[in-house]
């Protein structure tokens, strides 16, 4: 996995223009099918990408219970009849912003999203429509990543979408789905093959569709049909019905910055790289089974050891405004969920975080059996004033584990600008920290486990103080590097 095709064939001066003209603020995300993952259960793994300044927050939610006849209020107005209880759930919060939250439920389902415009210029609406609260819901509701698709099927086609278009990326230890929500009341669904890889970079990935075969395509009613009623889709004139051609918005279909990203992580998986183009597949068989620390690998991504990378000349930084890449200068936090089935789900169910850009920060595991997670993980304030954002990333570098988005941030900052100088110490601690947690988890995990069933207080206590551990030894990582340049 670590090594490279160098036989990259590309649009060489084509791809150069639009990867320079196209702006780098997007999401990312890889669903790993459970045949193509070295621990036999679906890896999930997400870029948030925000510009700044914003916040992170995580917290553990716990299971809660309604009395009958209860109601749940949509932030749009509308209402929905709330369930007797509802999961615990793991919640990485981007607080302000309504399509940037990602969720880890007890049951090994995990949502989160990419932007994903629609050409949809007639959506029906009712109730004020559905946005922040369909993941959330999802997360609180289902018990698998399926139902979670049919929950949101649900309630897009009872409210309407209300915004152009996105993908919600919905798995669990077994099937990881790819719900694409159109502007409106329109929507489907595809299922990643168990023995496959899929990606998606703000803009629908699904391709060709079976709505016959449902155990792998699930859509609305009328999904072709529409589609045929405003001169989008003509079986003579297009052939077979493909979904990101017919719905996806031109713009988001032509956007450099959007399929080179996904050309960009198809070639750590692919035997022989794809050409840059924007007619990529939904899934491939990858040429050999990922584990966790393959897909860190791939959200760290630069087009590193390609014509493509690029870097600022003052600086040394492949973090650029104007350059779109997998990591790049608006990712406020990044996670890899190892969804494990053959774990108590408190052992099995694994959440890696990374804050700020990958390329600098490390992933520390956190696993759903803990109690919570440590004090800095969340800032219990509102969205960052642009003053006091600044103010704490472009201060002096100061590691502080009671603000750890702060400081993670902050070190990104002096990194970032001095790249040339700090960018490779920063990038070879990321990595060598995450191979180090990788290996020792496996002896705690034993531990834990052992501990599980007959003092389960005991397990939970090893788990939680393993992800703290690490936690601290990360902050002081990154003191460390520093003060070694400096010297």
């Amino acid at each position: 996995m670590r090594t490279i095709n160098s036989g990259l064939r590309c649009l060489a001066i084509l791809a150069l223009i639009q990867i320079a003209a196209s702006p780098a603020s997007a999401c990312f995300t890889i669903v790993v099918g459970k045949d193509a993952s070295q621990n036999g259960y679906v890896i999930m793994a997400h870029n948030e990408d925000d510009g700044p300044p914003q916040v992170v927050n995580h917290y553990k939610a716990p299971r809660k219970t309604y009395a009958p006849g209860e109601k749940y209020t949509l932030i749009g107005g509308g209402q929905i009849d709330q369930v007797p209880e509802t999961w615990s759930y793991l919640w990485s919060e981007m607080p302000g912003l309504l399509f940037s939250d990602s969720f880890l439920n007890e049951w090994g389902v995990c949502v989160t999203s990419d932007n994903c415009p629609s050409r949809e210029d007639k959506p029906e609406l009712s109730d004020g429509g559905i946005t922040w609260d369909l993941r959330r819901l999802v997360a609180q509701r289902a018990k698998s990543a399926r139902e979670g698709v049919h929950l949101a099927a649900k309630w897009v086609e009872r409210f309407g979408y209300q915004h152009p278009g996105r993908t919600y990326i919905i798995s669990d230890p077994h099937e990881g789905w790819f719900f694409c929500a159109i502007h409106g009341k329109r929507w489907l669904a595809a299922r990643v093959p168990d023995d496959q890889i899929a990606m998606v970079s703000n803009v629908y990935a699904v391709r060709a569709v079976n709505l016959a075969d449902t155990m792998n395509y699930l859509a609305c009613k009328d999904i072709i049909k529409y589609a045929r009623s405003r001169g989008w889709y003509d079986p003579k004139r297009d052939g077979a019905f493909d979904f990101k051609i017919t719905y996806a918005s031109p713009d988001a279909a032509n956007d450099s910055s959007n399929f080179c990203r996904q050309w960009g992580s198809l070639r750590y998986v692919m035997t022989e790289a794809a050409p840059l183009s924007k007619d990529l597949p939904f899934s491939v068989v990858p040429k050999e089974k990922l584990d966790a620390g393959d897909v860190m690998e791939i959200l760290r991504d630069h087009y590193d050891w390609t014509q493509y990378h690029r870097t600022d000349p003052q600086t040394g930084s492949p973090h650029q405004p104007y350059i779109s890449t997998i990591c790049n200068w608006t990712t406020q936090t990044s996670f890899v969920a190892e969804l494990r089935a053959d774990l108590p789900p408190e052992i099995g169910l694994t959440y890696w975080v990374s804050l700020g850009p990958p390329c600098t920060s490390a992933y520390i595991p956190f696993y759903f059996g803990m109690t919570e997670f440590p004090a800095g993980y969340a800032m219990n304030d509102a969205p960052a004033a642009i003053s006091l954002f600044f103010d704490k990333t472009e201060a002096p570098f100061q590691a502080d584990v009671n603000h750890a988005y702060w400081t993670f941030w902050n070190f990104h900052q002096k990194v970032v600008q001095a790249y040339g100088e700090w960018g490779a110490a920063a990038q070879q601690m990321a990595v060598d920290f995450d191979q180090r947690a990788l290996e020792l988890r496996r002896s705690m995990e034993t531990a834990a486990l052992a501990e599980h069933f007959m003092e389960p207080e005991t397990a939970i206590k090893l788990l939680d103080n393993f992800s703290r551990g690490l936690y601290l030894d990360a902050v002081q990582s990154l003191g460390r590097v520093l003060t070694t340049k400096l010297n």
